[in-house]
């Protein structure tokens, strides 16, 4: 019977842990140099192990308990967000359009993206789901990303109008159109999200004393790391900053309206008495430009942590334990707030929009829509 010695000398063998001879539990080696050594002295899980890595994030537990609360509230609020205005026609105005586009994506990412994720914090490697898995997965995330934030600058630009340009929008901002448009957005979105795609696919480790390793198979960047790095920042640049600041203007166009109008109100008092109708068209506009402008400053929030993790990859040092240690900080981070994004606007819609509660209240109670007075739907905010 050979025993395992895990030595070696020059012209003596090497008996190398019994995991590298599955077949048999035991084989000899001759020539081993003293490179591969070390190598054959630990298992085939710690050489996996070693170069991707620890299988299970040590951080398992307080991320999963995150992302399934997450997981829930997201997919619930999401789900009603949905049905409140399909069911309602009162609600199908173009600003909730592009809101019922947003939910549907963050759907997506809450049904499809985060049980996958939760599973690779369970088991990095393998990847069970082969190269379509792969790009499937990689393409979701992309095209979610852009699809999000074209949304949120699409209801942005909607609001401008509805506010600055308020005889315009009546002409332009049509149902017909706002679908159009977010048929186009989806469009432009799954498009753009196909060269991140095309850099990734499955590696796994190179074989090894004639030993292949499948269980080190990963989804992962395949193509050189200079073309994602251009990319990534790139993406950081067009559908994040640029979208950002171009909101930002566009609220601040939207607040100087708001605040010229008022002054003219309460300088005309004729006006003031006699046009409660426009008064109260301003103080919804005012709700409901409020509502969005608190929306945006929360997903900027949220999807800044995503965009520095990327960008903060393609920069990193392969040989530098602490930017490593620093990394892996800020990607389970970024993961966090990245599907918080997803479940935090459901809950932005009910504590600032009362008609958005009463109907969530409604759809969950399972009332009657009959039971609505008729008053509330005409002089409460559609929103």
């Amino acid at each position: 019977m050979l025993h395992y010695n895990c030595t070696s000398s020059q012209g003596s063998y090497t008996i190398p842990d019994p995991s590298w001879c599955p077949e048999s539990g035991e084989c000899i080696m001759w020539n081993v140099s003293s490179e591969d050594v070390a190598d054959l002295c630990e298992s085939r899980s710690s050489y996996v192990e070693r170069h991707l890595g620890p299988r299970r994030s040590p951080l398992f537990l307080p991320i999963c308990i995150s992302y399934l609360v997450i997981f829930c509230v997201g997919s619930v609020g999401n789900a009603l967000t949905c049905t409140v205005i399909m069911r309602h026609r009162s609600m199908r105005t173009p600003t909730n359009f592009y809101l019922l586009s947003l939910a549907i994506s963050d759907l997506l990412v809450l049904l499809l993206g985060l049980p996958l994720e939760l599973y690779e914090l369970w088991s990095n490697y393998p990847f069970l789901l082969g190269p379509g898995g792969c790009y499937f997965k990689t393409c979701l995330f992309e095209m979610v990303c852009f699809a999000s934030v074209l949304n949120v600058t699409a209801v942005s630009a909607e609001r401008y109008l509805a506010v600055v340009h308020p005889l315009r929008v009546k002409h332009v901002m049509t149902r017909g159109h706002v679908r159009r448009v977010i048929v186009m957005l989806w469009i432009v979105s799954f498009l753009c999200a196909l060269p991140n795609t095309s850099l990734h696919g499955m590696t796994i480790l190179p074989p090894k004393f004639g030993q292949t390793f499948p269980e080190s198979a990963v989804c992962g960047l395949v193509k050189p790391a200079w073309i994602y790095g251009l990319l990534v920042q790139l993406t950081a640049l067009f559908f994040f900053l640029i979208p950002v600041m171009s909101i930002g203007t566009l609220y601040l166009l939207i607040a100087l309206q708001l605040h010229r109008e008022t002054r003219l109100l309460q300088n005309d008092t004729k006006a003031w008495h006699s046009g409660e109708q426009s008064t109260l068209q301003k103080t919804r506009h005012c709700q409901v430009t409020k509502m969005l402008f608190v929306l945006v400053v929360v997903f900027a929030i949220c999807w800044a942590p995503f965009h520095i993790d990327r960008v903060m990859w393609s920069y990193i040092n392969e040989g530098s334990e602490d930017q490593h240690r620093v990394f892996e900080f800020v990607h389970l981070i970024s993961g966090v707030f990245f599907y918080l994004s997803s479940a935090i606007n459901p809950i932005l819609y009910s504590l600032m929009s009362s008609r958005f509660r009463e109907l969530f209240r409604e759809v969950a109670c399972r009332k009657n829509e009959q039971k609505f007075n008729h008053t509330q739907i005409t002089f409460r905010t559609t929103m």
